[in-house]
């Protein structure tokens, strides 16, 4: 027999615009959307009900798992806890972030982060998690094990998303060394002789090992279909080096004129919601709502604060011209989607997965009051 729930009298956020009437939920999927009022169902007394958020990029979970330098969490309780904050925050798509590539920035030992991976698994077997968990790969192309933690991927189908990143010193997120003295060299203790040592051996690893690392990861994306992404571009040659690399999302550009070229040669280009709540970058590179303004801006992560994906939306929507809710919306929902070829969510149309979340906001910070993931209500 079939199972249906109606959700009534709610403002229905569409990719191109917001309906009032109610949404027909059927065996987890959406089989109707009615204009005008109803008594029939849950009344959402005029809240919001938006597409499930689907998150790329997020550290989220590192940070259950590794609370303090050096401390290792129980797995399973450090993802349930993450999970349990993404989905309270409108997430019911995920993308776990895990780092291949252990460096003296305190990376994770060989094999750990394929237990990880095993736990979500076992999770989401065993019914412990609301949303769904799947796996982003973040590759420091400069390591000399990258390929060794990369491997241990080899055949697992949730990783739908890899990618390639370079952390040495005067590129990229660094581009110049007051940033990287703060986080390498202040946030650490080194002595100016122990910082220098540092530097010039991650210079030497990315000289050595970016390009053929990059060149391997990326071509065994392409024959296992694998979504692959940039990272902190900064100049037209990255972008070059992006494109042959065969990326579609350009994760976090460093600066505007590369964010323009990616997104006109066809990537979606990836900010960070906290930047957009923020009104700036934490890193000092570029604000995000600039992005947005000139046109260029597609995708929206919550990076390291889950909540911000649902509240950047709202912000954008009331502050940058041109840019409605609906638009809005489509940047933490319809186009990630796209982006990773999920094309069965990120959207409220007829036929697609009942991934949903009812908001309310009258002002500032908006509410979630419930989110239902293939149907099924889960927060």
């Amino acid at each position: 027999m079939s199972k249906e729930t109606v959700l009534s009298n709610a403002r229905i956020v569409l990719e191109d615009d917001i309906l009032s009437g109610s949404i027909l939920i059927r065996d987890g999927k959406i089989a109707d959307i009615s204009e005008g009022s109803s008594v029939a169902g849950e009344d959402f007394e005029g809240d919001y009900i938006i597409p499930g958020l689907v998150e790329l990029h997020t550290d989220h979970l590192e940070g259950h798992y590794s609370p303090r330098p050096g401390i290792r969490w129980n797995k399973t309780a450090a993802i349930q806890a993450h999970d349990a904050q993404i989905v309270t925050s409108g997430i019911t798509t995920v993308f776990d972030c895990l780092r291949m590539g252990a460096d003296e920035d305190g990376g994770f030992e060989h094999g750990e982060m394929r237990e990880m991976a095993d736990a979500i698994q076992s999770a989401e077997k065993e019914g412990r998690l609301r949303a769904e968990h799947l796996l982003h790969l973040r590759c420091e192309v400069s390591a000399d094990n990258v390929l060794q933690h990369f491997a241990d991927f080899e055949n697992d189908p949730y990783v739908r998303l890899v990618s390639l990143m370079d952390h040495a010193p005067g590129q990229r997120q660094f581009q110049t060394m007051d940033q990287y003295i703060f986080y390498y060299q202040k946030k650490r203790g080194l002595s100016d002789e122990e910082f220098a040592r540092f530097c010039a051996r991650r210079i030497a690893e990315s000289d050595r090992n970016s390009t053929p690392n990059r060149d391997a990861i990326s071509k065994v994306c392409a024959e296992r279909g694998i979504t692959v992404a940039s990272h902190d571009d900064a100049t037209s040659a990255h972008v070059d080096e992006a494109i042959e690399n065969g990326v579609r999302l350009a994760e976090f550009p460093t600066s505007i004129d590369a964010a323009r070229l990616s997104h006109e040669n066809g990537m979606s280009v990836l900010m960070g919601a906290p930047n957009i709540v923020r009104g700036k970058s934490h890193s000092g590179n570029i604000a995000a709502r600039d992005l947005a303004q000139l046109g260029v801006l597609d995708v929206l992560s919550s990076d390291y604060v889950p909540l911000s994906l649902l509240h950047a939306p709202f912000i954008l929507a009331d502050e940058v011209e041109g840019i409605t809710l609906s638009k809005a919306i489509a940047m933490v929902t319809a186009t990630p989607a796209r982006a990773v070829s999920l094309n069965d969510r990120g959207r409220i149309a007829t036929g697609l997965r009942a991934d949903l979340v009812r908001v309310h906001r009258s002002h500032g910070v908006p509410v979630t009051r419930s989110v239902w993931r293939e149907g099924r209500r889960v927060a």
